[in-house]
């Protein structure tokens, strides 16, 4: 991976944070928080992973509207980060915290089991 490849990421990164924190004012983007952008290698694609923590319920909604606004998102991209051709942007939702999540009640459901069965007299 090349480091301007993962100076841009992190720029962006910081960039679609700021935005959704700061200067979208849409209350179906509230909460939402990035955890992750990805670019190929010719810096033509960008996909941006979000999650929004307790709405998981609201994902659809969330993921339409992102959808719709990605225009936005790549203008100021654009405006931003100078670069040859700006980005295709994409987002897609984060499953990496509900799976650590699960991962963390399995070994405390084993580690609870364990107690138990050093407990037996």
């Amino acid at each position: 991976m090349s480091i301007k490849r993962v100076r841009i990421e992190e720029r962006m990164h910081h960039l679609f944070s700021n935005l959704l924190q700061r200067e979208i004012a849409d209350p179906r983007l509230s909460g939402i928080s990035v955890t992750k952008v990805t670019l190929d290698p010719e810096l033509r694609h960008a996909r941006v992973y979000v999650n929004a923590l307790g709405d998981e319920d609201r994902q659809e909604e969330i993921m339409a509207t992102l959808a719709r606004a990605s225009g936005y998102f790549r203008n100021a991209v654009g405006q931003s980060i100078r670069l040859k051709h700006t980005p295709a942007i994409r987002f897609f939702w984060d499953t990496t915290l509900q799976g650590s999540a699960r991962i963390h009640e399995l070994l405390d459901q084993i580690q609870t089991e364990n107690e138990d069965s050093t407990c037996i007299p």
